[in-house]
Order: structure tokens, then sequence, then C-alpha cells
């Protein structure tokens, strides 16, 4: 459709295909790779280029590099008008078949720990990712990767082994800065699916079984694994510092102590700022507002008892 070379595919064995929905018109678009997701600002085609109906805008990525942004409605029309119409007739008629019933649910199926199939709202996955098993790493008593420039713990149901060699399916979760790695056996599919969880779960992490594409299908609560992830997941939206954390200056003489203490309060979620001496803390205090002050009380030249009483008469 693009003309940019004669259609053959240049991995047939592994290619890739996007499936695209327009209206009731489902399509696949066939792809050499896909390299990930990015959040984008579209910018409008040129005025010179706007009657090519397969691009709707374009954008400009960090690199600098210009990159046209399919559009989706343009390779519905190119497909032509018979097909679109038979579409939209066998569609017409779903829809009214299915405004009377329940809604569907977009659905993601896999196994995990049995050959019981699972299920989850695909609305909650935010990617599915094969990582080659020799990026797991173990470390702190538990497996993460390096994803996008930050550690994301894995998680493991019941029953489930992390990959030692090959690829390791993962579904992961994110929300307001950090991810979570669900450690699974098999993606299996995603289907459209009425969700009604007929019987309820008996174990944790399960909220009960669903007939799925004919096949008793158990729906996995999401919000059991989180907090294995980030024990705060549900307390505390992040735990890289804010504008909204809160701000403490650290005194102390003891750059074994500052070092120390520095990392936990960080971790806690406080922003910090550390000063070897009371005279250095004294003018951080002057150049900026702290909402703490955590001080040692024995330094040389002034102690934290003097160090405290300065600071509460220096208005």
């Amino acid at each position: 459709l693009l003309k940019i070379d004669d259609g053959a595919a240049s991995d047939p064995e592994n290619g890739f295909i996007v499936v695209t929905q327009v209206g009731s018109q489902t399509f696949g678009i066939v792809v050499d790779a896909v390299f990930h997701t990015e959040e984008i600002v579209v910018k409008p085609m040129s005025t010179k280029l706007r009657h090519i109906d397969m691009f709707s805008g374009n954008t400009i990525l960090g690199d600098g590099a210009v990159i046209m942004i399919i559009d989706p409605n343009g390779i519905a029309k190119a497909l032509g008008a018979s097909g679109s119409s038979a579409h939209d007739m066998a569609g017409d008629a779903a829809a009214n078949q299915s405004s009377s019933a329940e809604q569907t649910t977009s659905l993601l199926v896999f196994r995990a720990g049995s050959s019981q199939p699972k299920a989850v709202p695909l609305g909650l996955v935010t990617r599915l990712e094969e990582l080659p098993a020799d990026k797991i790493e173990f470390s702190n008593g538990r497996y993460m990767v390096q994803y996008r420039e930050q550690l994301m713990p894995l998680v493991a149901m019941e029953s489930v082994t992390i990959a030692s060699q090959g690829a390791q399916p993962i579904l992961v979760f994110s929300d307001d800065g950090r991810s979570m790695g669900l450690v699974v056996d098999e993606i299996i599919d995603i289907v459209e699916e009425r969700l009604n969880i007929e019987v309820g779960g008996s174990s944790s992490g399960i909220l009960g079984s669903a007939v799925i594409k004919g096949q008793a299908t158990e729906v996995i609560d999401v919000g059991h694994f989180l907090p294995m992830a980030f024990a705060d997941w549900f307390t505390r939206k992040e735990m890289k510092p804010s504008l909204h954390s809160q701000s403490v200056l650290l005194v102390d003489d003891s750059a074994f102590f500052r070092n120390m203490l520095a990392p936990v309060l960080k971790a806690a979620g406080y922003r910090v700022r550390t000063a070897p001496t009371a005279q250095e803390g004294l003018a951080a205090l002057r150049a900026q507002t702290f909402d703490v002050v955590l001080t040692d009380i024995e330094m040389p030249d002034m102690n934290g008892f003097e160090f405290a009483e300065t600071i509460r008469s220096d208005s």
C-alpha cells in the first residue's frame, strides 16, 4: 500500500502483523519489525502532502528524526469500498445484536503455573514482553530486569518458574512511573468476551472463574500482585522524588552517616539535601525552604542543640 518496496516480506517466518480495527472493519498491517511504544505529539501534515490518505501526520523524536504516522482510516479506504460496505452491513447487524446484550471486554488469555487458562482485562496491561532469560537479574532476594532505564521487579504466580534460558513471557503493568512484570508461561490470545465471573475465587490472586471462548478460565486479581513488586503501590503514588514530596535537610559531620541515611530518606519518598556542617546547613536554609531538618547532635563548631536554637531564633 505504501509503495516503498515490491510488497514482499523481508522475513516471512518471523513477521509481525499489527491488527487494526476501523469501525467494524478489522485488518492486519504487515510490518517488518516492532520497536517500542512511545508517547508523541502529532504534528499536522504539510499542505503539500495532505492529499496522501495513508498518513495522518508526523512527529519529531527526541533525536530529531521525523516519523510519519500511518492513518488506519486511509488504509481502510484503500482496501476498497465493496469490502468495507459488506463489513458495515455485518457490523450493523452485530451492533444491533450486541446492543441488547451485556458489554464485552477485551481480555488477555495466558497460561501460568498450570494448563488451566487465565485471563486479565487487556486495559490493565501496559505491554506484552518476551525478555531474554539472560537479561533477568537476581538482586536483593528477588528477580528483576532493567526496563526502560529503571529496575522492574518480576512477580511469578504460584508454580511458575522463571526461565533460565531462552525467552521469558512477561505481562507489564505500569502506573505513575513504575512498573511490575508478571511472569507467565505462555501468552495465548486476546479475545472479546462478556466477563461474567460465575464461580468465586478460592485462592489468593484469583477473582474467580468465567467461561471465555467456551473454556473455564481463571480471572486473576492484579491488585494482589502489585504490592509484591512495591509494598506501597496503593499507599504512595511513586518512589521517585516529585515536586509534591517533602524536602529534608540532613546535617551531619560524618560522611559515613550522611551516605547511609540519605538513601534511606530518598527511598521513603523525600527529596534530600545534605550538609557536612551546621554553618553550611544554615546557608542552605537561607537559600531555600525545607519541610524538615534532620541534624546530628555531636558536631564540631556548632552542635545540634545550638544549631536548632540558631534556626529558631532566625526569622
